[in-house]
C-alpha cells in the first residue's frame, strides 16, 4: 500500500440517491423469473423493474376482479341508458 495515492485526475462516480426501495429476499420460480427476464432483455427495462410494475398493477383497483355484484350494478346501468 502507497502513503499517499494521486486522484487529481480522478472522476466522481455516480451518486446514488437514497430512494423508496426496500432490498428484500424472494424465491420466485425460474420459469417465472426466466419469463421477466426475457421480457426485459426485450424491452431494454431492468426485470426487477417489470417484477415491481406488474406488482404495481395488480394493487390498482381496476386490476380488482369482477365480482358479482359489479357485474350486476354495470348491467343495470347500461339497460337505463339503452
Amino acid at each position: 500500500m502507497q502513503d499517499e495515492y494521486d486522484f487529481s485526475n480522478g472522476t466522481r462516480g455516480a451518486v446514488i440517491e437514497p430512494s423508496s426501495k426496500t432490498r428484500i429476499t424472494i424465491f420466485l420460480d425460474d420459469d417465472i423469473l426466466a419469463a421477466f427476464r426475457e421480457r426485459a432483455a426485450q424491452s431494454g427495462k431492468g426485470y426487477q423493474t417489470l417484477i415491481n410494475e406488474t406488482l404495481r398493477a395488480s394493487l390498482s383497483p381496476e386490476s380488482a376482479p369482477l365480482t358479482a355484484a359489479m357485474l350486476r350494478k354495470i348491467l343495470h346501468e347500461e339497460l337505463q341508458a339503452a
